[in-house]
């Protein structure tokens, strides 16, 4: 940049001018990602809230971390960590069955992140299972989200 200092104003408003116009139209061409991920996540701290992290595969993989509160509706926040940047969000579910299994379903939604994902946002599904003994989840997401 220091080597085009003596170049013309006009030419460096001009390439100013188209640079904003490029990044206008990049700005519009959202991109999306479509898929299911899995989770395993296991106790890191119990508390009112339950600390849970683990790997992630599928269309995002990596690793994720949830703080969950586990009650007659399950809700809590998650970030999902990949090579590319964070996601984050919060979701719901409603348990089903008793037991030491008992199974999950409902919805997240997904409120920002950073790196390649700064500008994500999206509603998927979620069901999964939450051990009781060991407070163990194991969670599966579908859907579309944007960025």
């Amino acid at each position: 940049m220091a080597g085009l200092l003596t170049a013309a104003i006009v030419l460096i408003g001009a390439t100013a001018e188209s640079s904003r116009a490029e990044g206008h139209v990049a700005d519009r061409a959202a991109q999306t990602i479509n898929g299911a991920d899995t989770a395993h996540l296991r106790l890191i701290r119990p508390g009112e809230k339950l600390l849970e992290e683990g790997p992630a595969s599928g269309a995002l993989p990596g690793s994720m971390r949830a703080e969950l509160d586990i009650g007659p509706l399950y809700t809590g926040s998650f970030t999902i960590y990949t090579r590319d940047g964070r996601i984050s969000g919060y979701g719901r579910a409603t348990p089903h069955g008793a037991g030491r299994y008992q199974s999950f379903a409902g919805w997240l939604t997904v409120t920002g992140g950073n790196g390649r994902y700064a500008r994500v946002h999206g509603h998927d599904k979620l069901y999964g299972v939450f051990d009781r003994r060991t407070y163990a989840v194991s969670v599966e997401t579908t859907g579309t989200l944007s960025y």
